[in-house]
């Protein structure tokens, strides 16, 4: 009679055949493959239509290169870079301006005016650097007129700025950070409930067609509780690992996200609280599906852990615009709460090393004894074919 295996041998093979299992179905393998393509060429196109230069303002001026030397330095301190040209004659600017060529000829006239031609109106922005490089090319001449170095003017009066101190300033990768949140809650959003319901499905599964029975045989429960849970997870994560591989990868070689650092933690802290998340739902799914003995009966004991993930999903969501809020904060410390809304938080930037050790201790702390309930659970139910086990019948009360 040979040894019975060890615990940690019987829950590595059942892991090993749920996992080779899942990812060897051709489902499983095109979807995820369409979904990859569809992340790659989801981002390229984002890159395409908001990157590349916005269109510069064209400008044609008629025989005056230190206006066209002023507008240009004025247009680029104030971040509104200009596309000019020298023009030969005021006929061609107005010929260039009919045909689309340009959206502004100036034409120096007597004493400092200019007259700007343009096919209806000028952008309001436009115009004001228009009229401040005007004004600054007049004070120039009528400085050298009077032979005054206006260079030396401009030194003098360079310090003379406004120094801008903001109480609370304004992050500027807070724009990126929204979209790595987003996308973080609804990766881990989807991947828990789809994998907690594939535990649930694959002990319905075995248990309606009495496979249990003779895994039970020569496992015990727990083993193949584990071993079902460790197997359907890592395939979860491994999905996960490669949504996010390539989604992040294609988004910085694209230029779509420029804050690596964050983006590769992001994406780090999704992984590691999809393992808190799914090891909380699935001991509990596992338990619900031992429960019953048809796939169409799973939910009626898995309903309700569906409704706490939806309201997970929708408190994350609800908090993305201000996760320093009072109520989100809160809820965050909170098993299971904690599994979506912390990396929110860690990708909005506002959650401190000592609540991420703690909350994820705290769900440690939860799924043990969770573990303890379904365990229970599932050793009392499945192997009872038939009608439904009652949640008292399952925990022996």
């Amino acid at each position: 009679m040979s040894a019975p295996m060890s615990d940690t041998r019987a829950i590595a093979l059942v892991a090993r055949r749920e996992f080779v299992t899942q990812v060897q179905k051709k489902s499983f393998l095109i979807s995820n493959a369409i979904v990859l393509i569809a992340i790659v060429v989801g981002i390229v196109v984002a890159s395409v239509l908001s990157g590349g230069d916005e269109e510069r303002p064209t400008i044609g001026v008629v025989g005056a290169p230190a206006l066209s030397a002023t507008l240009e330095s004025l247009g680029e301190a104030v971040d509104t870079p200009l596309e000019i040209s020298e023009l030969p004659d005021a006929d061609t600017g107005r010929d260039r301006v009919a045909a689309g060529e340009l959206d502004v000829a100036l034409v120096p006239g007597s004493g400092n005016t200019v007259t700007a031609v343009t096919e209806s109106d000028i952008d309001t922005d436009v115009k004001a650097l228009l009229d401040a490089a005007v004004v600054q090319q007049a004070q120039t001449e009528a400085l050298t007129a009077r032979g005054i170095d206006p260079a030396e003017i401009a030194g003098e009066v360079s310090s003379a700025t406004v120094v801008v101190e903001a109480v609370d300033p304004p992050d500027p990768e807070q724009g990126q950070r929204m979209v790595l949140s987003i996308a973080a809650v609804a990766l881990l959003y989807m991947q828990i409930l789809l994998f907690g319901t594939y535990v649930a499905m694959g002990v319905v599964e075995e248990k309606s067609s009495r496979v249990v029975e003779l895994l039970l045989s020569t496992l015990r429960p727990l083993q193949l509780l584990w071993g079902k849970i460790l197997g359907i997870g890592a395939v979860g994560l491994v999905q996960l690992a490669a949504y996010g591989v390539v989604g992040v990868g294609a988004s910085l070689a694209t230029g779509t996200l420029t804050i690596t650092g964050t983006a590769l933690g992001v994406l780090a802290g999704t992984l590691g609280w999809f393992i808190l998340g799914f090891t909380f739902f699935a001991v509990l799914y596992a338990a619900a599906g031992s429960m019953v003995s048809r796939q169409e009966d799973v939910n009626s004991t898995s309903g309700p852990l569906m409704m706490v993930i939806l309201v997970m999903f929708f408190a994350a969501f609800s908090s993305i615009d201000d996760p320093e809020s009072g109520w989100s904060t809160t809820l965050s410390w909170i098993p299971p709460f904690s599994a979506i809304l912390m990396p929110l938080r860690i990708a909005a930037g506002v959650a401190t090393p000592m609540q991420i050790l703690v909350t994820i201790v705290l769900m440690l702390v939860a799924i043990a004894v969770l573990s303890v309930v379904a365990a229970r659970i599932y050793q009392r139910s499945i192997l009872r074919i038939g009608r439904t086990v009652t949640w008292k019948e399952a925990l022996g009360r």
